[in-house]
């Protein structure tokens, strides 16, 4: 018999076909598998990612209703564990929540979020910041028309809400909430001078034409732009609580307390505040204003102003009668003085604080800051903050420091912060050389360190000056507006989110 040997090589080529099929079919089995728990594993990250998100979303919802709570509810520091359910009602997860409370001063709150699956060991964690504005978004908002001399340099956002007369530097925005306006500073004869102008306008004849002209750039006056027909900026964002302010400073503040200040005032022109940076705390001292310095006899109130005066402490004699020494600051941060209250000296080692100067009711001439003296941080890093908040007047008197150094959030409720006018016969320093400004002024009325006239003794400065600081420099100090001082007035009562990230 004969044999067929291809009978055996399609034998062999099966085998080997199949064993190949088998192999390729194993591999795709296999590798179908691994996608399958691949995909599955990536919708459970995400799954556990949304878990997540919903514990930050949950808590700003709670944040809503309950802006000061940071404990969920209840008295534990957490951390607080919610179930999360699908709509209907079966539990596929928890979110763990870390609430880290905003330090005093600031509106900062953190919520750490881990979402974990009922059906895994899988989780997620996000870590959200959440934060209130303050009022202090502005270097400068007025209730009033504004005006800056020659000589003013403004590093931060300005707005008015009614028009703005600038011939400085402004190396930010300037808004008016108006389109046009008049200047009230100059003669309505003739015409040209009481023409309609655009609501942030500079010096007549500056190149600067009047409406209905397009407005041009003006770069080299308004570096970052002007803006016309902003929405007003409603004071009642400004408009403190006093009462609230006051209870907090009797509850927190022994010195308040123990003197009486927030019940009766000083019985005399106020009360002097100095603070001090030393060994790494900051304290301050607290003395009684007995009587203030006199204005020469030939200088006299000119622009007839309401309550001119020197605003100026004694020289001579014991002008003060020194009441406590190296008080610490309040736990809360708040300090209230039923009176007039000068303020200076130096803070630092994260000191955040609020001076308020208010009597209840209010009275018809409401108290006053003064400022004649540098009051500064030891470091402009956002760690420190002072907040001066007058129910009248943040004023600079006479014989205020040539060279001044101011660092804080000053507030006029009702006033107006700035200077007095002092003519040629109020003596030399009826002109001062230079105010330096790291923070921002809220004014309520028309704000001003400057006035022009004929004469002025600027050594070579910039502006024709009749009467205060030759050179006026404003820096904005942007940790005010998540990082204000203690009870300083919010712009808002919602928490709106600053960052969201996923961290290990």
């Amino acid at each position: 018999m004969s044999k067929n040997p291809s009978k055996g090589m399609v034998l062999v080529n099966v085998l080997i076909f199949a064993t190949i099929a088998v192999v390729i079919t194993t591999g795709l089995v296999n590798w179908s598998v691994q996608i399958f728990r691949s995909v599955k594993n990536l919708q459970q990250k995400e799954q556990a990612l949304q878990i997540a998100e919903a514990g930050i979303e949950y808590y700003r919802w709670h944040l809503a209703h309950s802006p000061s709570d940071f404990r969920d509810g209840t008295t534990n520091p957490g951390p607080y564990v919610h179930n999360f359910a699908d709509e209907s009602g079966n539990i596929l997860g928890t979110y763990s929540l870390t609430i880290t409370p905003p330090p005093i001063g600031s509106t900062l709150v953190k919520i750490r979020s881990v979402g974990t699956l009922a059906s895994s060991s899988i989780s997620r964690t996000l870590l959200s910041t959440l934060a209130i504005p303050s009022f202090a978004k502005y270097a400068f908002v007025a209730n009033d028309f504004m005006r800056f001399g020659a000589g003013t340099v403004v590093n931060g956002p300005i707005h008015a809400n009614q028009g703005i007369h600038f011939d400085g530097i402004a190396n930010n925005v300037v808004a008016s909430a108006l389109s046009t306006t008049t200047d009230p500073d100059v003669s309505c004869s003739p015409y040209p001078a009481c023409a309609l102008r655009w609501a942030v306008f500079t010096e007549s004849g500056a190149n600067d034409p009047n409406p209905p002209t397009v407005l041009p750039n003006r770069p080299d006056v308004f570096v970052a732009g002007r803006q016309l027909s902003n929405p007003a900026v409603s004071f009642s964002g400004i408009t403190a609580n006093f009462n609230q302010l006051q209870v907090a400073a009797i509850a927190s503040d022994p010195i308040t307390n123990k003197y009486n200040i927030a019940a009766s005032g000083s019985g005399n022109y106020g009360y002097h505040i100095i603070f001090y940076n030393n060994n790494g705390t900051t304290t301050y001292d607290l003395k009684k204003v007995k009587s203030l310095r006199s204005v020469p006899n030939q200088c006299g109130n000119d622009a007839s102003q309401t309550n001119w005066g020197s605003w100026s402490i004694g020289n001579t004699g014991n002008p003060e009668q020194t009441i406590s020494t190296g008080n610490k600051l309040p736990s809360n941060g708040v300090i209230f003085v039923a009176d007039n209250v000068w303020v200076d000296g130096r803070v630092g080692n994260g000191a955040r604080v609020t001076i308020a100067a208010a009597k209840l009711p209010q009275p018809a001439t409401p108290p006053d800051i003064i400022i004649n003296a540098d009051l500064s941080y030891a470091t402009q890093d956002g760690s420190n903050s002072i907040g001066l908040i007058a129910q009248g007047n943040v004023t600079v008197g006479l014989y205020s420091d040539t060279d001044l150094e101011i660092d804080a959030a000053l507030v006029a409720q009702t006033g107006r912060v700035g200077r007095y006018y002092y003519n040629s016969d109020c003596g030399s320093t009826y002109t001062r050389n230079s105010l330096t400004l790291y923070g921002m002024i809220a004014t309520y009325v028309r704000y001003g360190f400057s006035y022009t006239g004929s004469n002025f003794n600027c050594g070579g400065a910039i502006g024709n000056i009749g009467s205060g600081y030759c050179v006026r420099d404003v820096t904005y100090d942007p940790d005010l507006l998540y990082g204000p001082p203690p009870s300083f007035p919010l712009s808002s009562s919602s928490y709106i989110p600053l960052s969201w990230q996923e961290v290990n």
